[in-house]
């Protein structure tokens, strides 16, 4: 079973900001695969269903974005899940808007939610696809990631979620290098 982590904040306060697009992509692909994002698993919304014939488990944490790990080993605990087949998805301040980045490994590069992850988990030997939000002017970032997207920014994003959602496809399919050989650049 493939385990596929989006990203986010919980709530509607936080539903159309950009530190949430991890949980964007997760919404996407159970609306492609039909699967129902609808169950618990200790700290997080899941869903089972298959991509490309591969069982898969869709989460999206319902801790805050900086307690993040805790869920992911959670649910590897409860389903006996290998770190090879863990792909997390979440923002990417450095990434232009629109952009998409997969890599086997890495650090937390800045990103609290993966920080967590990386700690819980005790190595960054995992997965990971980054989609790009842009970096603002403004002083403030944490500002930044928690606005919702501009009018002009919707269909970039809409689209963005749309590409890595079929890059998630592939990394399930046929693994991580396949998946960054295609998409990494679009």
């Amino acid at each position: 079973m493939k385990l596929i982590v989006g990203l986010g904040n919980p709530g509607p306060r936080y539903a159309d900001t950009r530190h949430n697009v991890g949980f964007r992509v997760i919404t996407q692909l159970a609306k492609e695969h039909n699967i129902k994002v609808t169950g618990s698993l200790g700290p997080a919304i899941v869903g089972e269903g298959q991509i490309g014939g591969q069982p898969v488990l869709l989460l999206q944490p319902t801790t805050f974005m900086n307690r993040s790990g805790p869920a992911v080993t959670y649910a590897m605990r409860q389903r006996q899940i290998a770190l090879e087949d863990i792909l997390l998805i979440y923002d990417d301040l450095d990434l232009p808007l629109g952009k998409i980045r997969l890599r086997a490994t890495g650090s937390s590069g800045g990103h609290n939610g993966m920080r967590s992850v990386i700690a819980a988990l005790g190595t960054q030997e995992f997965a990971r696809l980054r989609v790009g939000i842009g970096r603002s002017n403004q002083s403030d970032v944490i500002d930044y990631v928690l606005e919702p997207f501009s009018r002009e920014e919707i269909p970039i994003i809409m689209q963005v979620v749309e590409t890595a959602s079929e890059a998630v496809a592939v990394w399930v399919s046929h693994g991580i290098a396949q998946a960054a050989s295609q998409f990494n650049g679009l």
